[in-house]
């Protein structure tokens, strides 16, 4: 099935308050469509991209490769413990270089929080910026194919009861699931050390203890304890076994869930720690589902930016 989409078009994709709910379900459905053996035509016979992680990635930089090349495009290899960064390049002539080498697409992680804002107010930098992540900042990729996860689970985002659960301050992931999530009708609890909880979150939802939460929710999405980043703000201890049977789904907890509630997790998980070991490929858990349709959504991404250039 051949299926040409100029649907969906954007300049960059930088966070998630940047999409409208149309663009939102539109990415949904488009990466539903590549799942279902969809095939893209885009604009123009040759596209290059570049995937730039100047942060340690399995998940995001591998399912962006694995979807650009789905794709056809043509992918740039950038290591940056080879590159001019080792000489002091800073991030803005990184990526002005690859605007002047004619590649049109950029997928950049990176530790400093909106280090998109000087790339995109650039006008010497023409190619597209797509988030893979800015510090404790934004995931807008992840985000989405934990959305497109739900969707397949649900089919609606109005009114479902979503847990976010564990080092909630640190995680990128959560500040973005919490924005769109709440923005498309879906109710918010949290829960996990009240130490890496902000009450800014309240915007979004509110604060339980665990064993109160886990029987009303329809997802249990649990989070990876940030040790990387702990080091910024002063750092809590905790045993793995302590955190587990405080903050951690286990196998107990698990018994108390919804039979129709979801597990949900960005990964990499630290078993036995955020969940019990047992329960990571568990019938109720959707973690491998959510690396396949990291794939598939980041194709949809990739070709809605691509449109966008034309």
């Amino acid at each position: 099935m051949i299926i040409q989409s100029q649907e969906i078009s954007l300049k960059h994709l930088l966070t998630v308050e940047s999409l409208t709910d149309e663009e939102v379900m539109g990415l949904i459905r488009r990466a539903a469509q590549f799942k279902n053996g969809a095939r893209s035509i885009l604009n123009k016979p040759q596209y290059f991209v570049a995937n730039l992680f100047f942060e340690n990635s399995t998940r995001t930089h591998k399912s962006f490769e694995v979807a650009e090349k789905k794709l056809g495009l043509e992918v740039i290899e950038f290591d940056a413990s080879t590159s001019s960064v080792q000489k002091g390049e800073t991030l803005y002539d990184t990526i002005l270089t690859m605007s002047a080498l004619g590649v049109d697409a950029v997928v950049i992680r990176h530790s400093a929080e909106n280090y998109y804002h000087e790339l995109v107010e650039s006008k010497s930098i023409q190619c597209s910026i797509i988030n893979g992540g800015d510090g404790s900042g934004q995931h807008p990729s992840q985000c989405l194919l934990d959305l497109m996860t739900i969707y397949e689970e649900f089919g609606y985002f109005d009114g479902l009861k979503v847990a976010i659960v564990g080092d909630i301050t640190h995680s990128r992931v959560a500040k973005s699931n919490m924005q769109l999530l709440k923005r498309l009708g879906a109710q918010i609890y949290f829960s996990g050390p009240k130490e890496w909880y902000d009450s800014a979150f309240e915007v979004y939802g509110h604060y339980l203890p665990l064993d109160e939460l886990v029987s009303k929710v329809d997802v249990m999405m649990m989070l990876r304890v940030q040790h990387e980043r702990h080091h910024e703000v002063g750092k809590t201890n905790f045993s793995k076994e302590e955190y587990h049977q405080t903050y951690g789904l286990t196998e107990q907890r698990a018994k108390q869930m919804k039979p129709s509630a979801i597990i949900m997790h960005p990964a990499p998980v630290n078993r036995d720690v955020e969940l019990a070991d047992s329960l990571v490929e568990g019938m109720q858990s959707r973690i491998v589902q959510q690396m396949t349709n990291g794939v598939y959504m980041r194709m949809a991404i990739l070709e809605a930016v691509l449109n966008g250039k034309a």
